[in-house]
């Protein structure tokens, strides 16, 4: 199924882009998310009609998530955990554990913006991507540990890890 793209999508490509994707993607997240359009001639001439007044939007919404990142970077969470003798969890830091900490800290961030490569399975300090736009991430210090006392502690030694299987 063919569609045009409202704003970039990561290894998709770019806004303004008729792409060629499976028909339950498009279905079921690209056109109910507002991402794409299906690419028929009319919608094509309408989103050309549109183009200038969308780039401009999303240029809005690059330029507040640039400043968003700006304020974030740097910026230190703790989430607390429980954990066995050799520092494995039980269980694992998801995204939505993550989103709930920096929402605390001052920052609106669903679940859905953070990116992570592996679940953090482990008690260390990780740096972890938050996607505020398609084009604009920030990096957010994300230190996983069974106490306040030992988040310090940790925050002092700055042993700070990729998150492993």
């Amino acid at each position: 199924m063919e569609v045009i793209l409202l704003q970039r999508v990561e290894k998709l490509g770019q806004m303004g882009d008729v792409v060629n994707v499976k028909p339950g993607f498009a279905r079921n997240f690209l056109i109910p998310q507002k991402i794409a359009i299906r690419a028929t001639k009319e919608k094509l001439e309408e989103f050309e009609k549109r183009r200038a007044q969308l780039e401009a939007q999303n240029l809005k919404f690059k330029k507040e998530a640039e400043a968003i990142a700006a304020k974030m970077t740097g910026l230190s969470v703790v989430v607390i955990r429980q954990a066995g003798e050799n520092g494995q969890l039980y269980g694992s830091v998801r995204p939505a554990d993550i989103s709930d900490v920096i929402t605390a800290a001052g920052f609106t961030v669903k679940a859905t913006q953070i990116r992570l490569e592996v679940p953090i399975k482990a008690l260390g300090i990780y740096v972890v991507k938050v996607a505020l736009h398609p084009e604009v991430m920030a990096d957010v210090n994300v230190n996983v540990a069974m106490s306040e006392h030992e988040a310090s502690q940790q925050e002092l030694n700055q042993e700070i890890e990729a998150p492993q299987n």
